[in-house]
């Protein structure tokens, strides 16, 4: 080869590799910086992003619970800025001058070239009357958002909120950048991403005085947003609504599933909030009030907190009981009433008495008898304690049960290690733990907890993980039904037939007549649970009807005083609306009483907890 053809072949490659650095350089600025300050006309090229709606929610009968309202974000890229009329700006924005300020300080600290959020959530009004005005403040620049609407005003702890995204969260996801929202609870954090849709990035010259000029190569750059996926979900929201209405004036819960599918139809706690408390430039003044009310209205009761299940409890041993092959119909235990130990019953029945009577007659003394057996079967009351315990954790108690509920509070299910440190380890036995059989001492278990226990008794032996999402709607409208973990107990399906007779008896002529309803089978068990703090608590489990269990349901009432005097009305009122789709004239009072009922007041009166 030549010399001629050797200089030929080098300038070729030195051209080469100067092209590749233009594009390269080209492509950095049009893209990786698109803040660069193009000479040309004076334009700046601004990157702007184009956020997708987030995606709906619909209760199971496909009525709209939240949907999206225009909002709109001021921006600044600091280098772009000029002085100006502060005084104008706050006027016209409806913000005051030192959080501006403020807000301006925080953009330059992050970045000179890139923009940032200084006033959010602006209202169609006021974005109106700042766009018109824009011209005047260079580097400034509007942003278009959405913000959640919740047209019932219903399910807040369930719903949950929308936030700005935490620094952390950037550094670990880089969809986000500083200033996105995010999902911070309930469905809205658990659905996060199917909610959140995908961002979309537009490519726009903008000239001296802050006006647009088109887009940049005639769109080529840019990306559409893809708006968020719609959730179906299993909520019922006008049962949602009278629930909660019922609840009003308490502090407590409801929890209602749908026992064939886990569905949960109802998740109320009370004391609730507006569920758009959290959405608009009033938010973090109102997140800071709710967050200090000694009443904790942002607590989501159903699944965050744990209370002994008292009474309710006896659901649980029975079916223990029936496992071990120590209860049956030809099983008897004795009660001598008030007179009874090493546990007390409240009052004198039938004796000695079987299984369903004991339940009807929520019989402390039996139940203590039958837990005895079931300890004093193994040759230890630590395998006995143990083998007691790893039935529980079949029936979901003692452990998170899953679904997609992701505040689910565990509850407690001590381990006998536990008795080892206090008491030395084979120095407890039955009577160390005899509050267990009646569901106090160290037992504790979530509304959410009982409300699956009482679906597994209605469904003959297994429960599907509760869930609030049904089905994810794609973009064609065609729904991705969900699936959710189905747990068949160790249980035989015909020993939960004996239990459902019990639970009958409890609304037919024990101690929750009041829940009864004319034409439904109800199945039902109340609970009074010892409170050191004030009037004891009141709880109700129940499943309806009997025979084709449509929902499961527990009510929980702080301070209700006894299981059949706020807990089980409720209960029973919404079985009777959800199936009925009414209240009889006849138990119209019995409403009227639960809706008026205000425990919370009477409690600051009294100066009770």
């Amino acid at each position: 080869m030549d010399t001629y053809t050797k200089r030929q072949y080098l300038l070729i490659g030195i051209f080469c590799l100067a092209s590749v650095a233009m594009i390269f350089r080209l492509f950095y600025i049009q893209v990786i910086d698109p803040s660069y300050k193009i000479s040309a006309d004076n334009n700046v090229l601004r990157r702007q992003i184009n956020y997708p709606a987030r995606g709906l929610v619909y209760d199971r009968n496909h009525k709209l619970i939240v949907y999206n309202q225009a909002a709109y974000d001021v921006l600044v890229t600091p280098r772009e800025m000029k002085a100006f009329d502060t005084l104008s700006f706050c006027r016209i924005a409806g913000v005051d001058k030192a959080e501006l300020v403020s807000e301006i300080k925080k953009a330059r600290s992050y970045s000179k070239w890139k923009p940032s959020a200084i006033v959010k959530q602006l209202s169609a009004h006021r974005y109106a009357a700042l766009q018109e005005q824009l011209f005047k403040y260079p580097g400034f620049y509007i942003q278009a958002r959405t913000l959640r609407q919740y047209p019932a005003m219903i399910a807040s702890h369930i719903l949950g909120f929308v936030g700005e995204v935490d620094q952390k969260k950037v550094d670990e996801d880089r969809y986000y950048e500083s200033g996105d929202y995010i999902g911070k609870s309930g469905i809205e954090q658990a659905y996060e991403n199917e909610l959140r849709g995908v961002k979309g990035i537009s490519y726009m010259m903008v000239d001296v005085h802050n006006r647009v000029k088109g887009s940049f190569e005639g769109g080529k750059l840019d990306t559409a947003a893809v708006i968020g996926k719609n959730l179906i979900s299993g909520l019922h929201a006008d049962l949602q609504a009278y629930g909660e209405r019922l609840l009003a004036g308490k502090v407590g819960s409801i929890v209602a599933i749908e026992p064939s599918t886990g569905e949960i139809m109802i998740m109320a706690s009370s004391p609730t909030f507006d569920p758009g408390a959290f959405v608009g430039r009033e938010r973090t003044k109102n997140y800071i009030t709710l967050f200090n009310d000694p009443l904790k209205p942002m607590l989501n009761r159903a699944i965050t907190s744990s209370y002994p299940p008292g009474s309710t409890f006896k659901l649980a041993d029975a079916i223990i009981g029936l496992e071990e092959g120590l209860l049956g119909p030809e099983i008897r235990y004795s009660c001598n009433g008030p007179r009874s130990t090493p546990i007390k019953c409240t009052h004198n029945h039938e004796t000695p008495l079987p299984l369903v009577s004991a339940i009807r007659e929520s019989c402390n003394s039996y139940f203590f008898q039958a837990f005895r057996a079931i300890i004093n079967k193994y040759p230890t009351a630590e395998e006995g304690f143990e083998a007691w315990r790893n039935h529980l954790m079949d029936l979901g108690i003692g452990h998170r049960i899953g679904g997609d509920l992701t505040a689910e509070n565990a509850g407690n299910v001590s381990k006998g290690t536990y008795f080892d440190r206090i008491y030395g380890k084979s120095h407890w036995n039955v009577m160390t733990i005899r509050s267990f059989s009646i569901g106090q001492g160290e037992l504790l278990m979530t509304p959410l907890q009982l409300a699956n226990m009482v679906s597994i008794i209605a469904n003959k032996g297994y429960y599907i993980a509760p869930h609030i999402v049904r089905s994810i709607q794609n973009f064609d409208h065609t729904e991705r039904v969900l699936s959710f973990e189905k747990h068949v107990t160790q249980a035989n399906p015909y020993l939960f037939q004996v239990i459902a007779d019990g639970m009958e008896k409890v609304v037919d002529g024990g101690t929750a007549k009041i829940a009864k309803v004319d034409g439904i089978a109800v199945c039902g068990k109340t609970g009074t649970i010892q409170n050191p703090h004030g009037a004891a608590h009141s709880a109700f489990v129940a499943f309806a009807p009997k025979d084709d269990p449509k929902i499961a349901i527990c009510v929980y009432v702080e301070n209700g005083v006894w299981g059949a005097r706020y807990a089980a009305p409720i209960a029973s009122l919404i079985i009777e609306k959800y199936l009925n789709d009414s209240i009889a004239p006849k138990r119209k009072p019995l409403e009227a009483s639960m809706l008026s009922a205000d425990l919370i007041s009477a409690m600051h009166l009294t100066g009770g907890d």
